[in-house]
């Protein structure tokens, strides 16, 4: 037998090893695509495959349930001290089984589509976690309260996010006195050239600006353009969102391009907080901050 095959035959043998054990399902939820699932009564033990959804979990209260997750799970401080199994793209799918989780929660867009689908024929449950506009935080949330029965925290984290949504769209939606909003690329990479499409959450955080992302009309997530797109649709705004200490090389590469309004203008962002691309709660506070750096270019 091969390693691989060997490898396989294990982890089959952990998981029916798992299903024998395993306790009647006692309740269905709703995850937020709308698919309902069988888990049993809280407590549970949760397995976080993102980075967000780990987020998200601790802000519902059900930080303790989880059990494991993945690298760069930082927040909030809690979270740095959950056991690794893997990162975004793979997980050891041996220690997912032996740690007998009763429910994986993972984001649907991202990480290893073959892996995910191993995990669903374990016949360990799969919650999908997703976000496309930041007023979705809030009932995600809620649901995930439901999920790890922490329903009264769930809802107080709930209600904070969205006050705090509130008073963003109140401070900066609607600043241009009539004119139309400025358009932002958002750039999130270099060479080749990565943005966001109309369906991202840092898309949406723009509108929360009262910007417009100049790619909105793009259905991928993560699009790849080259300068001539840029060229053509030349934004008011440039924003690197880039790692701490590249966003700023990153802009000193626009700047070769003086016919750019956002280069004539001087409206060149580098943009470092992190939170804005995690796809947890902490994206409200990095969209405020957004916001402030959108307002002060437009002076």
């Amino acid at each position: 037998m091969s390693p691989l095959s060997y490898s396989l035959a294990v982890v089959a043998a952990l998981a029916l090893g798992v299903a024998a054990a395993s306790p009647a399902r006692a309740r269905a939820v709703t995850d937020d695509l709308g698919r309902r699932l069988e888990v049993p009564a809280p407590p549970l033990r949760i397995v976080s495959l993102a980075p967000g959804a780990t987020e998200m979990l601790f802000a519902a209260g059900a930080g303790a349930q989880v059990i494991a997750t993945v690298e760069y799970s930082d927040q909030p401080d809690a979270a740095r001290r959950v056991p690794r199994i893997g990162d975004a793209v793979a997980v050891d799918l041996e220690r997912l089984v032996l740690l007998h989780p009763d429910v994986v929660v993972a984001w649907p867009g991202g990480g290893n589509a073959a892996q995910r689908a191993r995990i669903a024929r374990l016949a360990i449950p799969v919650y999908d976690q997703q976000l496309g506009r930041l007023s979705e935080l809030a009932p995600a949330i809620r649901r995930l309260g439901v999920l790890a029965g922490t329903e009264a925290q769930a809802a107080s984290a709930a209600g904070a996010i969205e006050a705090q949504l509130a008073a963003l769209r109140g401070s900066f939606g609607a600043r241009h006195g009539g004119q139309p909003p400025p358009t932002v690329l958002l750039q999130v990479w270099n060479r080749p050239i990565y943005t966001v499409g109309g369906r991202q959450l840092m898309s949406d955080a723009l509108t929360v600006c009262g910007a417009r992302n100049v790619f909105a009309d793009l259905p991928e997530p993560g699009p790849v353009v080259d300068i001539e797109a840029v060229i053509a649709r030349n934004p008011d705004i440039i924003i690197a969102a880039g790692p701490p200490g590249e966003s700023a090389t990153w802009l000193e590469d626009w700047k070769r391009l003086p016919t750019l309004k956002a280069v004539r203008s001087g409206r060149l962002i580098a943009f470092d907080d992190q939170a804005l691309s995690r796809l947890g709660p902490s994206v409200i506070g990095a969209t405020g901050e957004l916001c402030r750096a959108i307002a002060h270019a437009g002076r």
